[in-house]
């Protein structure tokens, strides 16, 4: 398979507005299942990969798009992916999108099934998923285990066999929602 590795140079810590701690992953930052064939993915150009432009999914019918990022132990935080769909975006009918995370890589998944894409077919402004008012937040256990300190996360919809198209990624950000 040819799937495309993430550039940590496309993930990028800050403080947002608040002070607490934010990760930006921009599309580069991912791995992304059949990334690097692009029958499937149309990813940005390197060079153009810190601007506004977005991985464009042309057709698949396994999504798969993971990260991981380091957490601080003790701290809840919330993921979101903001996308947006082209006009002519298909499949997404009666497909069922999910958001998964889990801390270290033994560490239990939690997950959230997103409200249809197909609805948000139009919508070619970018939005998040989750909705802003209803995010998927993940506490970091309290100890300072070597394997505690990484949270992974993604975007799949892997069961339904259906292919789909038109999805764009702008990036994902992990916030931090306590101190």
């Amino acid at each position: 398979m040819s799937h495309h590795e993430p550039e940590s140079e496309e993930v990028t810590t800050g403080n947002n507005l608040e002070g607490q701690k934010e990760i930006t992953i921009k599309p580069r930052g991912f791995h992304i299942v059949w990334g690097k064939d692009t029958r499937y993915w149309q990813l940005p150009e390197k060079k153009k990969a810190r601007e506004v432009e977005a991985a464009e999914l042309k057709q698949v019918c396994w999504l798969e798009i993971t990260g991981s990022v380091e957490v601080e132990a003790g701290k809840t935080y919330a993921i979101e992916f903001q996308v947006s769909m082209k006009p002519d975006a298909f499949g997404w009918s009666g497909c069922p999108v999910f958001m998964m995370a889990k801390v270290g890589k033994k560490g239990r998944y939690i997950w959230k099934k997103i409200t249809t894409l197909d609805e948000k077919r139009t919508a070619t402004t970018r939005f998040s998923i989750p909705e802003v008012s209803n995010p998927l937040t993940i506490q970091v256990p309290g100890n300072n285990a070597p394997d505690n300190n990484k949270l992974f996360f993604g975007l799949y919809e892997v069961w339904s066999g259906k292919w789909k198209g038109g999805l764009l990624i702008h990036q994902a950000i992990i916030k931090q929602i306590s101190k």
